[in-house]
């Protein structure tokens, strides 16, 4: 089995996988190493994926093509088509599969890798630099494995777009109200005291199951339908939002153990499209104040990308949006090509750090370095700094040290229902 894989082999790959599983996606594995094909195999079942495993390119296109894998598992190091070829090549044929990436060259070869894959268009969910432990691989798909009861088993939701979807199919959903708003904690780095909410939605579809916003936002977009949504979370986030942390009369239990009602903020994502709107920040006003929430207590979340997409219009928006109190947040900050002059002219707050550089900051020099300079640059602009991936407790204290304000990731809490939040609360004592 040689070194490609440390820790739990023996037991991962034995009696304990010997289990009957509800197959929910396909795992297609390109390994020449078979011992290490094995193990993925055998990890990929137990987490609920139908496994293949393929020991050249050839065979792997071919299986790719007839058996139309959910989830991919490739090394890059290869014989014939190496594996930055392979993923140019599913690049070209527009995979959508949710992709590992795996490697015994080292970390900085492993990141290059998993950035081209990102700019060929490739949805990829992990790195992992040989050796790994099976329980990181597990993690991989503990995350990106469909929960039950969300989607129906055998069923695929694409990762970036929703064959088949009509206008009218999601015109009704928002008149239905099959678009629900969950949210993904905020603590304080130093004291992991609960500092606020990022609001997100999903799409509980009757048919194709619960489907994430990156494969119908840009639907929206494309069909002037992205503000009725915004309206549409707005108005869920903050009616929440109102009646669980501000007027605290209807919801004591906030008020105990970590959490600081007082302090607690809620924040909501805005696309590029909206940043045109200039009816938005009026909306958004009327909104707080038919809910009484602060506009201090709203952060407005845009990536880098949606910033600099049209500049001038968009400065012109945030400002507003500052103006009357509300805070910003530059999101996914270090993954676009803007100018830093332009961006730091803008009136952000917070400047959050992107997960990519956060889930491998504890076994990559370069992300940590890449890390510490974003917070760094927040600190020197009087910006606070939130760092979002964070899966495990070491992560969790690199920032700690690097003196980041705020974090948020599974480690912490999964985005959740609303009526799921006062449990996880009390949870954290």
């Amino acid at each position: 089995m040689g070194e490609a894989c440390k820790d739990e082999r023996e037991s991962d790959a034995g009696k304990a996988f010997n289990v009957p599983v509800l197959f929910r996606g396909r795992l297609l594995i390109l390994e020449d190493d078979p011992g290490v094909g094995k193990v993925v195999h055998a990890v990929g079942t137990a987490s609920g994926l139908d496994s293949r495993v393929v020991t050249d390119a050839d065979q792997f296109f071919v299986t790719l093509d007839e058996w139309q894998p959910t989830h991919i598992a490739l090394d890059l190091l290869m014989p014939g088509m190496d594996g930055t070829q392979v993923l140019a090549e599913l690049g070209t044929r527009q995979c959508t599969a949710d992709i590992i990436i795996t490697s015994g060259m080292g970390t900085r070869v492993l990141d290059a890798a998993g950035r081209s894959a990102c700019e060929h268009g490739l949805n990829v969910i992990g790195l992992l630099a040989k050796p790994f432990s099976t329980k990181a691989l597990r993690a991989l798909f503990a995350v990106t494995a469909p929960l039950p009861g969300h989607i129906p088993a055998g069923r695929h939701v694409e990762s970036r777009a929703v064959l088949g979807l009509t206008e009218a199919e999601f015109r009704l959903a928002l008149k239905n109200g099959d678009l629900q708003v969950h949210y993904q904690p905020k603590i304080e780095c130093t004291h992991g005291t609960l500092a606020g909410f990022e609001a997100l939605v999903r799409w509980a579809h009757p048919q194709r199951g619960l489907i994430m916003p990156d494969q119908f936002v840009l639907f929206a977009e494309k069909h002037a339908l992205i503000d009725a949504l915004t309206n549409y979370v707005l108005e869920a986030a903050l009616a929440w939002f109102s009646a669980r942390f501000v007027d605290e009369r209807d919801a004591p239990e906030v008020r105990t153990g970590k959490a600081l009602s007082s302090a607690i903020s809620l924040s909501v994502n805005l696309s590029a499209v909206c940043l045109q709107d200039k009816a938005l920040v009026d909306r958004i006003i009327a909104c707080c104040h038919r809910y009484r929430v602060p506009s201090a207590r709203l952060i407005f979340e845009v990536t880098e990308t949606s910033a600099m997409e049209s500049p001038v219009a968009g400065l012109d928006m945030l400002t507003r949006l500052r103006m009357n109190g509300f805070q910003l947040s530059i999101d996914d900050f270090g993954t676009g090509y803007s100018s830093m002059l332009r961006l730091v002219r803008m009136p952000f707050t917070e400047i959050k750090v992107d997960k990519s550089f956060v889930l491998s900051a504890t076994r990559s020099i370069e992300s940590r370095a890449a890390v510490r300079s974003i917070v760094d640059l927040g600190r020197s602009l009087g910006l606070k700094s939130a760092a979002e991936g964070v899966e495990d407790a070491l992560t969790l204290e690199v920032l700690q040290q690097m003196g980041c304000d705020f974090a948020q990731g599974y480690w912490i809490g999964r985005p959740m229902e609303a009526d799921a939040i006062p449990a996880w609360i009390a949870s954290r004592g």
